[in-house]
């Protein structure tokens, strides 16, 4: 039970079991129960012989603005709940009561129930949508991440097994083409390892937001030249559009690099062939500045850009493996844009291109 509820409860139980005399002089008016209960944050009722005697604000909007007056079974339909609140009214106690689908299909809330005496009993609700979310995000990033590495590795055992026989060893071209086979599912996972690093280091450090002065237009350039002296056929492909006049950013240098290096990796593998790969920077809304790689793909399905972002998710999961991604790369640029406390927007099209943009907030100057 949270220390706010308990002194809630203190005080409920307390104004309905003092009877104090009436004062020689006028007092200061103390708060009723119900300004007390319509104070509080949380979803709070208060209940009498099975029955709502009151509800705040937060629990009329949860439950229905309507349920004051109504039989507490029928307002909170869960069974362990309806249980506990008809059994015993005096003093119902006990641990709190897991919730689910209260208010929604995908919600979790906890029950809490204290007696407050006078056959009344105090239900207090603790929404726990966000943390049992978060421990199911978990659970799948380690389930996704075991699956990432376990493939690589499983192709690596087994093609390290074959190089045991005679038959392979004695093929040069055999043994040639098992060793590529090896090496590159080894950098594969070494590019996977570096991803997983990399986001939790940038998720380390999530809440401090970096105040350097950068020159986007200079980080742009340091990009481009790296890229242009790749190996890579599309290299000559990026081309950028840099707007001299812009103020520096509020940032993280090798941040924003990676993050462009991202961006600019991801526009040169999904778009076609010999069409240009565009790296720009102007004005944002307000004082935000603009940083934008636009390709000319074969774009992105409405249905699929909510979820781009999420850890492992694949429009094509077999072109995004052939190509070398490893799923975390638009991940990173999330939580890096979040980090520099920006705004990160993707538009696409089907059959046209994609265009993904992030405004970042200008550097403070002295």
């Amino acid at each position: 039970m949270r220390r706010p509820f308990a002194s809630l409860v203190g005080a409920l139980r307390r104004g309905s079991t003092e009877r104090a005399p009436a004062p020689a002089s006028p007092a200061p008016a103390q708060p009723s129960a119900f300004e007390l209960v319509e104070a509080f944050g949380d979803p709070v009722l208060v209940v009498r012989s099975g029955r709502i005697e009151a509800a705040n604000e937060a629990a009329r909007k949860l439950l229905g603005s309507h349920i004051v007056g109504e039989d507490v079974r029928i307002a909170i339909r869960h069974p362990a709940a309806a249980e506990r609140l008809t059994s015993s009214a005096e003093m119902p106690g006990g641990d709190p009561i897991e919730l689910v689908g209260l208010g929604g299909r995908d919600s979790r809330w906890q029950m809490n129930i204290a007696g407050l005496g006078d056959d009344r009993t105090l239900v207090h609700l603790v929404d726990r949508s966000e943390g049992h979310a978060a421990e199911r995000m978990r659970v799948d990033f380690v389930a996704n991440a075991s699956h990432e590495l376990r493939t690589p590795l499983a192709a690596i055992l087994g093609y390290v097994e074959t190089l045991d026989d005679d038959a392979a060893l004695s093929d040069p071209a055999t043994r040639k083409r098992f060793l590529r086979v090896i090496h590159d599912e080894a950098w594969r996972m070494h590019r996977l390892i570096e991803d997983l690093m990399s986001l939790s280091r940038i998720e380390a450090e999530k809440f401090r937001a970096p105040e350097t002065a950068v020159d986007l237009g200079e980080v742009v350039r340091e990009v481009h030249a790296v890229v242009r002296d790749a190996a890579d056929p599309r290299s000559r492909d990026v081309v950028c559009d840099i707007d001299e006049s812009l103020p520096p950013v509020a940032g993280d240098r090798a941040q924003l690099s990676q993050l462009l290096h991202n961006l600019v990796g991801n526009a040169m593998k999904y778009g076609r062939p010999g069409t240009p790969v565009t790296i720009s920077t102007g004005r944002g809304p307000g004082s935000m500045i603009r940083l934008s790689v636009e390709d000319e793909g074969e774009g992105i399905a409405p249905e699929h850009l909510p979820r781009l972002t999420e850890r492992f998710y694949r429009v094509d999961k077999e072109r995004s493996r052939s190509v070398g991604g490893t799923g975390l790369g638009l991940a990173i640029v999330k939580h890096i844009v979040e980090r520099h406390r920006g705004r990160l927007d993707i538009r696409s099209m089907p059959g046209k291109g994609t265009n993904i943009s992030v405004l970042l907030p200008p550097a403070r100057l002295s």
